[in-house]
């Protein structure tokens, strides 16, 4: 398998990567504006804008965008994260050149209609709706927001409701006139491909918008704090979270290992210690979140109200002794787990697309596959107490609740106990 890449005059991204023995292929787009790149006012727009992608443009109706793809078999759709917003379609191979088409044509020539903005409002209020209902989504939206207060990158994608029912046509354009430029767009795709037939599909379709400069998007800097929201609920659902390191900190495969040996699996410290020895949770994991600037150690555990002060004590606990006896056989088997999951999981174009899209946006390169190998590989013991010994000794943390609450203890609590 081969990665190659390719730089339009006017900033624009083409990565592939051919997969031989596949008939089908994952094309996308993918455009570094997401959450983080929201002003206030825009809180929810990028969101907005992805759904609204799919209402119509200049040459197709919604139902000829769902149908060109659907007609030959395959499938369209679009996600919106903090830092990013992606298009993707997965097709066969001799329809690649239909799926950029269409591809590039709800990203460059979406109408907005003002009857299609009405009815998408109504169902991004019901998305809305949906998460404030479920409480192991909605929580890792307030330990965000506490994380990085006053900030873009602690806002919730969706956005509040307040705004999302008053963003207006012009809106909607505006973002994509600040965010949308070619240097802040990346085609990636992955399967059976040609490199040199989609670079030059990509320029047709590209290779005439101007240049501009979007600006880069604000610095995220880690405060730590506490939500807590009382609810008749069954479980407290529970959050902690301290900050570690960004995509493109040498520490990055560290602490994705500690995050695995923490609370990875059901060998993991945090799942044998609180479910298995003392049955205080029935879920329980750790990961290891990262931004380009900054990343998330997170911690979430649903617990009965009776148990949430034993469970937040002991969750701190491993924190902090993760740092002083991590064993080789542990992280022997994080670094195992996370080759395992990586390797397992590019066995599909799409996830081959995806991958080689992030990695271009976070270095602007694709390492290769073997680098990547080799520095999961690098990670000793020692680099892995060493990070969990920074990490619990900067002092901030993060905590959600949400809940049963009144028995958890409060915030100052546990960074007394992080700290002891």
């Amino acid at each position: 398998m081969t990665v190659e890449l390719a730089r339009l005059p006017n900033g624009l991204r083409v990565v592939t990567e051919n997969m031989p023995g596949l008939k089908s292929a994952s094309v996308g787009i993918w455009v570094t504006a997401g959450g983080r790149h929201e002003r206030i006012e825009q809180n929810g727009i990028a969101h907005f804008l992805e759904h609204m992608a799919f209402k119509g443009t200049e040459r197709r109706s919604a139902l000829e965008i769902a149908e060109a793809i659907e007609d030959v078999g395959g499938f369209i759709n679009a996600y919106t994260s903090r830092e990013m917003t992606a298009y993707y379609a997965r097709v066969l191979e001799a329809d690649v050149p239909l799926a950029l088409d269409v591809l590039a044509d709800i990203v460059l020539n979406p109408v907005f209609d003002p009857d299609e903005i009405e009815i998408e409002r109504g169902v991004i209020l019901q998305e809305i709706g949906q998460a404030l209902d479920t409480p192991d989504d909605i929580v890792f939206d307030w330990l965000q927001e506490v994380a990085y207060p006053d900030q873009p990158i602690g806002r919730t994608i969706l956005g509040p409701a307040e705004r999302v029912g008053a963003f207006s046509r012009d809106d909607l354009s505006n973002f994509v006139t600040e965010r949308y430029a070619p240097g802040q767009m990346i085609v990636a795709a992955a399967g059976s491909v040609d490199h040199d037939a989609i670079v030059r599909i990509a320029e047709d379709l590209f290779g005439g918008i101007p240049a501009r400069d979007s600006g880069p998007a604000s610095a995220a800097s880690f405060k730590g704090g506490e939500f807590r929201r009382a609810r008749n609920l069954e479980q407290v659902h529970f959050a902690l979270a301290v900050e570690s390191p960004g995509y493109r900190d040498d520490d990055i495969y560290t602490s994705q290992i500690l995050a695995s040996a923490l609370g990875g699996g059901m060998s993991s410290r945090l799942f044998q210690e609180a479910r298995e020895k003392r049955g205080l949770c029935y879920s329980i994991f750790a990961q290891a979140g990262a931004y380009s600037d900054s990343g998330l150690m997170t911690i979430y555990a649903g617990t009965g109200a009776d148990e949430i002060a034993d469970l937040a004590e002991l969750t701190v606990d491993e924190l902090k002794r993760a740092a002083d006896d991590m064993t080789p056989a542990e992280v022997a088997r994080a670094r195992a787990q996370m080759k395992a999951g990586l390797l397992m999981g590019l066995e599909s174009p799409s996830s081959r697309a995806e991958r080689i899209a992030r990695l271009l946006a976070i270095w602007d390169r694709v390492p290769d596959l073997d680098e990547t190998v080799a520095r999961i590989d690098a990670v000793t013991t020692g680099d892995v107490k060493a990070l969990a010994s920074e990490m619990t000794g900067a002092g901030g943390a993060a905590m959600a609740l949400y809940g049963p609450v009144d028995k958890a203890p409060d915030h100052a609590a546990l960074l007394a106990r992080l700290a002891a």
